[in-house]
């Protein structure tokens, strides 16, 4: 099970000449989607712009699995979500429409930063609150094996 984000049609320019998405547009995909989550925990780009507080990306992990080709459509879904006091846990999966087969995965970890000193930061309680209710609310739609990073969360 996930939780639905958006959804993604494959474009020309994204594709390379094996013919099928080009690997950086993987990730290209993964990042716009969780920006919609971003949004949502207040800690995207209008609150980088805003409050110069927002997230940085430390390390990933993708699993290229299924071929997506020019014109396809693909869902993106968040299939774990977890948060410490200073840092972002999450995987998203990216489902080719027509097929419903996994065509690739992404997890990561985000650091929560300051923009104003460069540094890592604490979440706000608003934003521990808004995460929390998001995570209450989806937790059983987790998918919580095979993950990479489990041990990266201070708890």
């Amino acid at each position: 099970m996930s939780v639905y984000i958006t959804d993604q049609i494959i474009k020309k320019e994204w594709t390379d000449y094996n013919q099928h998405l080009n690997m950086a547009y993987y990730v290209l995909i993964f990042d716009k989607a969780w920006e919609v989550i971003l949004e949502k925990f207040k800690m995207g780009e209008h609150s980088a712009k805003t409050t110069k507080m927002s997230t940085m990306v430390v390390e990933t992990h993708t699993e290229y699995i299924n071929e997506v080709k020019e014109g396809e459509k693909v869902e993106i879904t968040v299939t774990f979500f977890d948060h410490d006091k200073k840092r972002l846990h999450f995987r998203l999966e990216m489902i080719e429409k027509n097929t419903k087969k996994i065509s690739a995965t992404m997890e990561w970890i985000s650091l929560y930063v300051d923009l104003k000193v460069r540094k890592v930061a604490e979440f706000e309680e608003e934003k521990i609150k808004i995460m929390d209710e998001f995570i209450k609310n989806n937790q059983s739609q987790f998918i919580t094996n095979n993950l990479k990073f489990s041990n990266k969360l201070k708890k």
